[in-house]
């Protein structure tokens, strides 16, 4: 019998919080009817995540693929992708603990009642209480990234009208309590059509890190379909601990800190260069290293 949903889950050292988020997504599936399984790739973690996830999987609702190698975020997804039998693929990060309440079904009850939602996500919340920012975003236009990084965007984002002109790139101007169209979610919580996915062969694989959301969530706008952000369920994320962000290890600060602007380089490339003058393209990789350099 074809399952309702696969949940697809990228593990790289963060065993505890894997297992946790995998306990929480087994208690939810529980409560409801749902035909569902749960799929782990692992990047060669050093932590014991590995050993750990394979002692948990079964042949039935959970597999487990283990990465010899660190093969990126994006075709990690698309290894999980290869194997699994939902007609809906859920991405959730390692670090997503969802609400143990049968809330999948009403999110599969949702795309099947709308075919043109192509993809969609939930109010994904930070410890803090505040919106995870990266899950209700605009398109990365040069006009948004000048707004969003010069700060006129945080400046405006509480004045009607203004927040519309200069907050695009996280779409300021949209009401974060009601159901949406969104240009692209984050994907820590990004759930769409399996046959969809299969036609766009998943994550674009040039993005080893960062920015294959974003790049995924524009190619399934452009066949036509929507993206909706659905704030009626949210799901807490226990954001950077890794990465970007990670204390105490700037080692990890700066590699990320590298594929974050090379993945901005790669989506502009490949989607805007070719709409801009040549001039304006090389202001925009300038700024790109630069701030990649910390410049």
């Amino acid at each position: 019998m074809k399952k309702d949903l696969s949940i697809i889950i990228v593990s790289y050292n963060t065993k505890d919080l894997t297992l946790k988020c995998i306990a929480k997504l087994q208690k939810a599936l529980s409560k409801g009817s749902l035909q569902a399984e749960v799929v782990i790739v692992d990047n060669n973690s050093q932590d014991g995540s590995g050993e750990a996830l394979q002692k948990i999987a079964d042949n039935k609702n959970i597999k487990v693929i283990c990465n010899t190698g660190n093969s990126g975020y994006g075709k990690a997804n698309n290894q999980g992708m290869a194997i699994s039998e939902g007609r809906y693929i859920l991405y959730l990060n390692s670090d997503v603990l969802v609400p143990e309440e049968p809330f999948f079904d009403a999110l599969i009850k949702e795309m099947d009642a709308h075919s043109t939602y192509g993809a969609l996500t939930v109010k994904v919340q930070l410890p803090t209480g505040g919106i995870d920012p990266a899950s209700h975003r605009g398109f990365p236009t040069v006009w948004r990234s000048f707004c969003y990084y010069a700060g006129l965007e945080k400046i405006t984002a509480r004045i009607p009208l203004l927040n519309a002109l200069f907050g695009g790139y996280h779409l300021t101007s949209l009401p974060l309590t009601t159901i949406h169209e969104i240009d692209a979610p984050t994907g820590a919580f990004f759930l769409a059509r399996k046959d969809l996915l299969d036609t766009l062969k998943g994550f674009d694989e040039d993005f080893f890190m960062y920015g294959e959301d974003i790049d995924l969530a524009f190619r399934i706008k452009r066949l036509g379909y929507l993206v909706i952000y659905d704030p009626t369920y949210s799901v807490l994320h226990l954001k950077y601990q890794s990465g970007i962000k990670k204390k105490n290890n700037t080692a990890v600060q700066s590699k990320t800190r590298n594929y974050f602007y090379e993945s901005m380089a790669i989506f502009y490339k490949k989607h805007y260069e070719k709409s801009y003058p040549r001039l304006i393209s090389m202001i925009v990789y300038m700024a790109i290293n630069q701030k990649k350099a910390g410049i």
